[in-house]
């Protein structure tokens, strides 16, 4: 049961992840247009947070890793959607009113709506690794197995998000439905750990 949770949060955050970059997109089109500029400047913001969620994870995870420490980084990651959902409109309108270029533009509204998700999104990833593995000889295959999943997730999370997703539901609605399915699989998983640390107890 531990490892099914471990999976299926990093899977999850694998295809909320993808489902959020391709969101982006839409987010910013309006404003700054989807041209190479806008694209290139949401996947640079996103490969950035990545990168440091990664350290950060794999730094929380050096410290006495618990599946309840995962269960609140992935909970987090849900609840950074909603700063997007409340700010975006006044944070694009400031940003096209300093600036129209959309290379700078885009870049600036990247970092400010979508940085810190995709960063807690990233440190997901190391620290779940972390806990998969019990013993250091088999390391390299649970690496190997949560990137399995999580990858798989995330190319899931493209497919439906860009053939489906946005052709039944408004931007903002898929955005709600990420953020709810994150914060239930985060609380279901810190639930389930804490009726198992009692059973372990008793």
């Amino acid at each position: 049961m531990r490892t099914f949770a471990i999976l299926g949060i990093s899977c999850w955050s694998g295809f909320m992840l993808m489902a959020l970059e391709l969101l982006s997109g839409r987010i910013l089109a309006p404003t700054f247009g989807s041209s190479i500029y806008v694209w290139g400047a949401i996947i640079t913001v996103f490969m950035l947070a990545l990168s440091f969620g990664y350290l950060i994870g794999g730094r929380l995870s050096m410290t006495s890793p618990h599946i309840r420490i995962l269960c609140g980084l992935h909970f987090l990651s849900g609840l950074l959607l909603l700063p997007i959902l409340a700010f975006e409109t006044p944070v694009l309108d400031s940003i096209f009113d300093y600036t129209q270029d959309p290379r700078l533009g885009s870049l600036m509204a990247s970092v400010i709506l979508f940085f810190l998700p995709a960063m807690a999104c990233g440190t997901v990833a190391p620290y779940a690794v972390r806990l998969l593995v019990e013993d250091h000889k088999a390391a390299g295959f649970y690496a190997g197995l949560q990137f399995f999943f999580s990858t798989a997730f995330s190319a899931a999370g493209t497919l439906l998000t860009s053939f489906y997703f946005v052709l039944i539901f408004e931007v903002n609605q898929i955005l709600l439905l990420l953020m709810g399915m994150t914060l239930t699989m985060a609380t279901a998983a810190f639930l389930i750990s804490r009726q198992s640390s009692r059973g372990r107890t008793l």
